[in-house]
This record gives structure tokens, sequence and C-alpha cells, in this order.
């Protein structure tokens, strides 16, 4: 008989999850020596190749046979952004164990502190693996003691502060009990978590009771439907088996009949004949069922309690793109459409909040930030979507006494000490609050400050630049306070468009002495569209289709004189933290246009005046 472990691997972005998964996969056998296998495996979706983050929660496991009894070890890598950690704090409920990266030359961040927190509260007890120690500017030592101080910090039990140690490369495929112990292979890191991750807590008769699951993970199949995973708390799951869904106020969402029960073996997921309680599956077959139902036999009444969602901080309105230009490059375009899909993500995704806007031709959508609804807006225009974005804003909130509140955001910040100065200014006048600031080594210096949410939107290209792009920035939900007041946005105004058309160089060559184009030559336009930033305050209004008056006299020279400086071209996430209350980003699958919300001067003007 196959003995189960069932453990996540938590930590910041980017100290090495993925990387240590593929790594565990070659070692194990699950993905023999000789098999191609694309680096960071895990990764599959594009968005997270091109950007080199994990978005989802991704389930796979191993077959450790190199003691008596065969070890099957599920293992769920989670994502290390802040902006995703919904997918933690449910990952981290079916599982029994957790893998805690930290790099050994940056120690704990802002999000190993989220996650552990996570995992604290749940009763795990963490595995430290001290991830690239073999980087020159590796400090282990500090590492640990920082992750300890954190433990303390967070409230942990003498158990759960008692934690074992394994320092590691994941990149490089070894691991070791000490700094000084041998580098061969990942063996020590596989019997670490034999010895310390306890098995599944199922009963002796566990398999003979009914069948109840938590379902923790919602995808869309184009072949069976929804598929919902989770662990089985008890029973036994068969295909061609009746089942019901329950609703977490425990009414009955629907009975159906299971089509498959897959279980993830190495980098695949297979369709077996039965699955026993204490192991992680998916199961295909239901219609309405989501996130955080109770999956289980006809007989049975009990419902699992879900884990509580830390809420959204930040909100935009999408709608149904409007411009003169819709229509043009994507086939999804209707209001109704955009809903359909808005809704079909807040089903899988429990951070992600979609309500009716005011009118009802536009849908508010909460999330935890700028990233995270950038992704999502993302992934809509490749599927061929065209919509039209607002301003992102806070979501705030009142207390017993009527007070407003709104989120306030833990900020890491690693820079250049000659930045510190430049950056502490520019957050302060934000609202901004200054923690704790010590030097981090080799000329570098740690802030720590508390930030309304609202103070970072749009401020870490402007960080990027203050810091000649050398500087770190990682930020991570707090809590909510008093309302800040008034805080400072963009100074400058905007060029805008008076007329319709493609751009010409003419034109542009004159206009861009006011300021920065967002626009090249030949470009399509319209009346309304912002094609560039006003070097001073105010907005400005510009023909970027005036042509060349002609004349009987020729100068070839001072045509060749028009040289237009590169437009300045902004990626999603730059133009939704770019723009004012009353602007737009239309987003289409070909382009990423910043507009007025109102085209017409006269409207502009009439809208400014209430």
């Amino acid at each position: 008989m196959t003995v189960l472990r069932n453990i996540a691997i938590i930590a910041h972005v980017d100290h090495g999850k993925t990387t240590l998964v593929d790594a565990l996969l070659r070692q194990s056998g699950t993905v023999r020596a000789n098999t191609e296998m694309a680096e960071r495996a895990m990764d599959s979706n594009d968005i997270e190749r091109e950007r080199g983050i994990t978005i989802l929660a991704k389930c796979t496991s191993v077959l450790w046979e190199k003691g008596e009894t065969p070890i099957r070890i599920n293992i769920v890598d989670t994502p290390g952004h802040a902006d995703f950690g919904g997918e933690v704090e449910r990952i981290l409920s079916m599982v029994d164990g957790c893998l805690l990266l930290i790099d050994a030359a940056e120690g704990p961040m802002p999000q190993t502190k989220f996650v552990l927190t996570k995992a604290l509260a749940l009763g795990l007890r963490p595995i430290v693996v001290l991830n690239k120690v073999d980087r020159p500017n590796a400090d282990p030592d500090d590492a640990l003691n920082e992750a300890f101080d954190l433990f303390a910090a967070l409230g942990a039990t003498s158990e759960q502060l008692d934690f074992p140690v394994v320092y590691a490369s994941g990149r490089d495929g070894w691991a070791s009990h000490s700094m000084d112990g041998p580098r061969v292979d990942l063996t020590p890191l596989f019997e670490r978590i034999i010895a310390h991750v306890p098995p599944p807590p199922v009963e002796k008769e566990a398999n003979k009771l009914p069948f109840k699951m938590l379902a923790t993970t919602l995808e869309a199949d184009p072949y069976l439907g929804r598929i919902l995973t989770g662990r089985i708390i008890s029973g036994t799951a068969r295909p061609g088996v009746t089942m019901k869904a329950l609703a977490r106020d425990g009414s009955e969402i629907e009975r159906v009949r299971i089509t498959k029960v897959l279980a993830f073996r190495g980098l695949k997921r297979q369709p077996v004949d039965e699955a026993e309680a204490g192991d992680i599956v998916a199961l295909a077959g239901f219609t309405d069922a989501s996130v955080a139902d109770t999956l289980c036999d006809l007989d049975n009444m009990e419902v699992i309690p879900a884990q509580p969602i830390d809420p959204p901080t930040l909100a935009i309105t999408i709608s149904a793109n409007d411009s003169p230009l819709a229509g043009r490059e994507g086939d999804k375009v209707q209001s109704r459409v955009i809903r359909d899909r808005l809704l079909r993500q807040a089903e899988g995704d429990v951070a992600i909040r979609v309500t009716d806007a005011e009118g009802g031709d536009a849908m508010e959508v909460a999330g935890r930030g700028e990233l995270q609804l950038g992704v999502l807006i993302e992934n809509m225009r490749r599927e061929g979507f065209e919509l039209s974005v607002s301003r992102p804003r806070v979501v705030t909130r009142t207390d017993e006494s009527g007070q407003l509140l709104e989120p306030i955001e833990e900020v890491f910040i690693d820079v250049d000490d000659e930045f510190t100065g430049v950056v502490i200014e520019k957050l302060t006048r934000r609202k901004c609050e200054l923690a704790e600031m010590k030097p981090s080594g080799a000329g570098k210096t740690r802030i720590i400050m508390h930030a309304p949410a609202r103070a970072l939107i749009g401020y870490h290209g402007e960080f990027l630049t203050d810091t000649r792009g050398t500087g770190v920035m990682n930020r991570s939900y707090l809590k909510h306070a008093p309302h800040k007041g008034q805080i400072e946005g963009r100074r400058n105004g905007v060029l805008i468009s008076t007329d319709a058309g493609n751009t010409v160089l003419y034109a542009l060559w004159y206009i861009q002495e006011r300021g920065f184009l967002f626009v090249g030559d030949g470009e399509a336009t319209y009346q309304g569209m912002i094609i560039g930033e006003a070097a001073k305050e105010g907005d400005l209004d510009v023909n970027p289709l005036k042509e060349k008056k002609l004349t009987n006299i020729r100068t070839k020279a001072a045509d060749e004189a028009m040289r237009l400086t590169p437009p300045r071209r902004m990626s999603l996430e730059q133009a939704i933290a770019y723009i004012g209350d009353d602007e737009l980003v239309e987003v289409t699958p070909k382009s990423i246009r910043l507009r007025k919300k109102a085209l017409l001067p006269h409207e502009r003007k009439r809208a400014a005046k209430a």
C-alpha cells in the first residue's frame, strides 16, 4: 500500500518554488532523466512563462520508493505574488505540511510573512528551506535568524518554532541538512518531508464512511467541463456515482453523476477507478458547484467549513468598448458576453468580486491589486475581447462609528543608499509613513513603509525612474485604517486629439514640443483619444492630422530634419495606473489606447463644471 503525504510549497515571489519542483520531479524518477521537460514545467500558462511568475496554483505528485514502503507525495506549487494570495489561502486548507522557501540572500520578504501567517493559523508546521545558498551574497545564518524572528512575531507555537531547516539550491538540484554537508541530490529534502509532514488525518474506517470533499480549485476543460479539485476527507471517489454539492449555508446546489475521477501522477492528471480518503483528486461532472462548496454522497448533510478569504483592496470598472474604433480587432464586444466572462472568472477565483455597476452597462471588478486585475484583462484581450477599463480605486469600508477606512499596505523597498532620500520624500508626500529603515549590505538600504493602497497606484514606474531601475519594491495588504485624506495624483495634463484619422509626421513633429507622445506616425486616432502627455498642467487639444501646406518651393533638407522622438509605449498595467478619473483605457486584442470618457470637448467642459 502506498503512503500519502500532502505538501504545499510557499514563498515570496522569485524565491525558487517552481524551479525546486522541477528538480523534485526529476530526482524522484517521475520524469525520466532522458525525457525533455520544459524549464519551470508547472508554469504552463502563457502569461506565467512570459512574466516568470506563478499565477495559478497547480498540483503534481512524485513517488519516493527508496524506503521499505513507497510514498506518494502530492505537491502543490503556489503563487508567490501578493495579488494572487487567494490561491495560497485555498491550497493550504488541503495539505498537511508545507515547505517555506526563503532566499538565503534576501531573507524573509512581504509575501513570506503573508503565506506564513496563513500556514501557522491552520496549524501547519513548516519546513524551512534556505534556497540559493550558493549565491555570492547569500547569508544563510542571517536569513535563518530573520525567519525565526518572523515565526515568533506571528505567534507561532513552540512546536511550530521548532522547525527543521534544509539548505538547498533548487537550480542545481541538491539539499543538505547543514551548510557543510554533502551537496549531492535532494534526498535530504525528501527524507525531511517524509519524517516531518504527517500523513493525511483520516480515520481508520474513513474509506467506509460517506464520501466528502471540499472543492478548493476550479478550472474549465473543453472536453470534461468543470473540474473541481480538493482533498478527500472521507469515503471513496468512483466515476459513475451520483453525488451532490452543498453550498456554504448547507443548501443543495445540484445532484450529478461523476464522469471522471482524476488523480495527479507527475505532470499529468490521469483517470483512476477509485481514490481513497486523504488523496488530492479532481472530479468532473458538476455544472454549478464552485470553490468552497462541499461535494459529497447523497446521504451527507454536513458542510465542510471553508477558510475565510482576505477582502479585495482594489476595484476597476470594465465595460464594452464604445470608441469610434470599436469592433475592428476583437470579436467579443457585447456587454452581455463580457459580463458572462467576468462572472465565470469570479466563480473560480475567490479573490475576485464582480458586481453590476450603476446603470447596468458596466461591471465593477474588485481584486487584490493592479497585477491581478491586469492579468485578468490581458487574458480577456487574448481571448478576443474589446474592453473599456477605468482607473483603479481602493475598496473602502466604514467602521461602527461611521469612520471611513481605507486599505493600508506594508511596502518593502530595497534601494541603493544614494536613492533613499528621493524615495522617502516622494512616498511621504503620498501620505506614507516610515516604519523601519536599516542597511541591508553592499551599499543598499531596506525601507519599510505603511502606505495607503491608492498612493501606490501608478507609483512603480516613477520609482524605477528615481532609482535608475535598480530599486526593488514589494508590497502586501496590512490592514484597513482611517482615510488619510487627499493624495496628489498626476501633475501633468494630456494631449487630446481633435480629429479622427491616421496621424501625420508633420503634425506630430510640432506637437512633440509640447510634451511626450504616446503614438507614432501613421497610427489610427479619433477625437477625444489621448495621444501624449503635456509638459505642463492642464489638458491640451491638438490636431495630429494637420498636413504641411503645399507651395511651389521644395526644401528637401527641411523635410529630412523632421525626426520624431520614439513614442512612449505603455504596458497594460502602466496604462491603467496612468489614467485619471475622467479617462479610460481602450483594450483590444492588438492595441492599448488611452481616451477621455467624454470624447467631445463640450461634453468634457460640462462634466468638469458638474
